[in-house]
């Protein structure tokens, strides 16, 4: 049986992000190479390196290269808030140029601007300017300045942005890094833990829509065992988006026949 040739598409969010890289690299070993993507928080930095044509082995080995330490560049300042730009500089040594018009495939990135209160989906300027406000998780980092508004996390109001694909789309693919799981008692039994889960929700809240608006949804659940920083953890993170886009594949597969 022959297959029409399709257009997929594929949207990701926030962390654990170095699954969303496994769920590409099963992609590609099925000869599915999805040409336009969408992201908020860490998923636009994956998005960011898909759509500049990083495979997902470069990816990793941007992963690889990154520090915790460095992230956090001289450590937290005095009032809480860290800079990312460690992630600024990673992203523009990896991906020449440095702007939207410079990347291969399609790609919309979700910002949440606190001044006017909306989510924002960018698709040009500066590329690493954009990724970095969407990865501005909230009471963690400091919130980025673009054109004399200050954006945080995409995810805060939009943690799938789905809606930009669905004018270039015939197939589209979300993957759901925070799916709807029970959280244990003690996980919200002090400050820090309650507030976890209320951001929690709240993304949970946001994405349900979106998820109805996909073809296929990948949920990698054994992701909540791990948190965003756990960068020497991700052979198991890849492993874990790996094999939950494996098991879509037929699924997959079946819509593009």
């Amino acid at each position: 049986m022959n297959c029409e040739p399709i257009k997929e598409q594929f949207t990701v969010h926030r962390s654990p992000f170095i699954a969303h890289i496994g769920v590409l690299q099963a992609l590609a070993e099925n000869g599915i190479y999805p040409e336009s993507v969408s992201g908020a928080s860490a998923g636009a930095i994956v998005g960011a390196l898909y759509a500049a044509g990083k495979s997902p082995q470069e990816m990793l080995q941007f992963v690889k290269d990154s520090s915790l330490l460095k992230l956090f560049k001289v450590g937290l300042p005095l009032n809480g808030l860290a800079k990312l730009t460690y992630v600024r500089d990673q992203l523009k040594a990896y991906i020449p140029g440095d702007d939207f018009a410079q990347l291969q495939r399609r790609l919309f990135v979700a910002i949440a601007n606190l001044n006017s209160g909306e989510c924002e989906m960018r698709h040009e300027g500066v590329l690493s300017e954009v990724v970095m406000a969407s990865c501005s998780i909230p009471l963690v980092f400091k919130p980025v300045e673009i054109n004399g508004n200050w954006y945080v996390d995409g995810g805060l109001l939009n943690n799938m942005p789905v809606a930009p694909l669905l004018p270039h789309s015939d197939i589209l693919i979300g993957v759901n890094v925070i799916p709807h799981v029970k959280t244990a008692s003690k996980n919200v039994q002090n400050i820090i833990g309650i507030a976890t889960r209320c951001f929690e929700l709240s993304i949970l809240s946001n994405t349900n829509a979106s998820i109805q608006m996909c073809q296929v949804v990948i949920e990698p659940k054994r992701v909540q065992a791990f948190n965003i920083f756990q960068f020497n953890k991700y052979e198991k993170l890849f492993d874990i988006g790996y094999q939950a886009a494996m098991e879509k594949m037929p699924e997959i597969k079946k819509l593009m026949c």
